[in-house]
């Protein structure tokens, strides 16, 4: 058994000791990771300052637009920087932060992604009783759980994964401090963190099934209305929510669930990829193509800059 203290070093062996490709992968990331700021902060501020988004369904919109700066932030200015400077190490306390908050975010976000769908749900199966059921106070007590249920299991996990010690090199192959892989370095089982993942996995699942269920009460009021404006408004605000909710979680459960791999592959860092970068870059690009609210919003403020 090794040494294991809180002064040790982890190696990030995610991506190319290749200085070209090592470029390459900043350079993407890089990208990405701007694509990524411009477009959630475009959000916030609209859903900010254009009174005509003053509703639930845009006050969870930008707490979702911070969480995915947030989310991105965590690891992809870390994975540019260790590239640019050809290092790939991480501190103790660097490998605790990351798995914090990441966990913290992604967490906080399969909550509020929860309760977009309720909100989506009242909104077109009682639009009467929408006003008392989603009034601003209760928005920010649904907003308040999901960063306390973030919270929580964020807590759970870091206590737990960094509970047992490590053994041998502590080499993580993934861009960032990964929880399956650093279960790969502990010395003995950590029963207590597959207690906490399997919790985790019930929760998810849980949000997921509440989802669908109101989706499923969703489609069959949007199918049975009259109007055929009203079932394409709908439609524009409920499909870039669903296509969110798939993309987040069938990533994030399929990598927390395939078992790693004897060697390290190429597909497991497509997978992280997909749950922590993907995401927050392609969310506000989901909501804004297909939303004339955000649209209009948009070129009012492009016409208020120019006056």
């Amino acid at each position: 058994m090794d040494n294991f203290t809180s002064e040790s070093t982890f190696f990030l062996m995610g991506f190319s000791t290749v200085p070209e490709l090592q470029i390459l992968h900043a350079l993407v990331f890089s990208g990405m990771y701007l694509a990524a700021l411009l477009g959630n902060l475009l959000i916030i501020t609209l859903t900010t300052q254009d009174p005509r988004l003053q509703t639930p369904m845009y006050f969870f919109l930008k707490n979702l637009s911070c969480l995915d700066l947030c989310l991105i932030s965590i690891t992809v200015p870390k994975s540019i920087t260790n590239s640019l400077l050809n290092s790939n190490t991480i501190s103790f306390f660097g490998c605790v932060s990351q798995v914090f908050f990441l966990l913290l975010f992604d967490t906080t976000e399969v909550s509020l992604l929860t309760v977009m769908s309720y909100d989506r749900y009242v909104a077109i199966c009682h639009p009467l009783r929408y006003k008392i059921l989603m009034s601003h106070q209760a928005c920010v007590q649904m907003a308040a759980s999901s960063w306390v249920s973030g919270g929580l299991n964020a807590i759970l996990h870091t206590a737990a994964t960094f509970s047992v010690p490590m053994c041998g090199a502590l080499d993580i192959h993934q861009f960032f401090c990964d929880i399956p892989q650093l279960l790969s370095l502990s010395c003995s089982y950590n029963i207590g963190e597959i207690a906490v993942i399997l919790l985790s996995l019930v929760f998810d699942l849980g949000c997921g099934v509440l989802i669908v269920i109101s989706y499923v009460h969703i489609f069959i009021a949007v199918l049975n209305m009259p109007s055929k404006e009203g079932r394409a408004k709908a439609f524009s605000t409920c499909l870039p929510h669903l296509m969110v909710v798939t993309l987040f979680l069938s990533s994030g459960i399929f990598a927390y669930l395939r078992p790693l791999p004897k060697s390290p592959s190429i597909f497991d860092l497509v997978v992280s990829v997909f749950y922590t970068v993907v995401p927050p870059t392609v969310n506000p690009l989901i909501y804004s193509l297909r939303n004339k609210d955000m649209k209009m919003a948009l070129r009012r403020l492009k016409i208020s800059a120019v006056l």
